[in-house]
């Protein structure tokens, strides 16, 4: 098993950045697919990006895409997320999941694919 610890969030205004960080510990030299995901208040969850094993292999949900940036240092078994241009309707708390994967390029979208969450990380972005 993988744990996972988010960091990075907080409050920001509109059309400012932030970057989330989501440390592994345990059994970190196995292959691990890799998701963010955020809930907002009264929402369902849904998937944010994801990135494969390697890292050569990403997922960004349509709303995402030109503003989010998912990374990952496996040397610092860390991954990240740039977020820039935040909306206030980016307000959510922010996942970090893990998942054993076989296979180099393979990205999980579904938060049902993964095993491993993070305790999440608060994300406020005022008006």
């Amino acid at each position: 098993q993988v744990q996972l610890v988010e960091s990075g969030g907080g409050l920001v205004q509109a059309g400012g950045s932030l970057r989330l960080s989501c440390a592994a510990s345990g059994r970190t030299s196995s292959n691990y697919a890799m998701g963010w995901f955020r809930q907002a208040p009264g929402k369902e969850r849904e998937v944010v990006a994801a990135i494969s094993w390697s890292g050569g292999d990403t997922y960004y949900a349509d709303s995402m895409k030109g503003r989010f940036t998912i990374s990952r240092d496996n040397a610092k078994n860390t991954v990240y997320l740039q977020m820039n241009s935040l909306k206030p309707e980016d307000t959510a708390i922010y996942y970090c999941a893990a998942r054993l994967s076989l296979y180099i390029s393979t990205v999980y979208v579904s938060g049902d694919q993964y095993v491993n969450w993070g305790q999440g990380t608060q994300v406020t972005v005022s008006s």
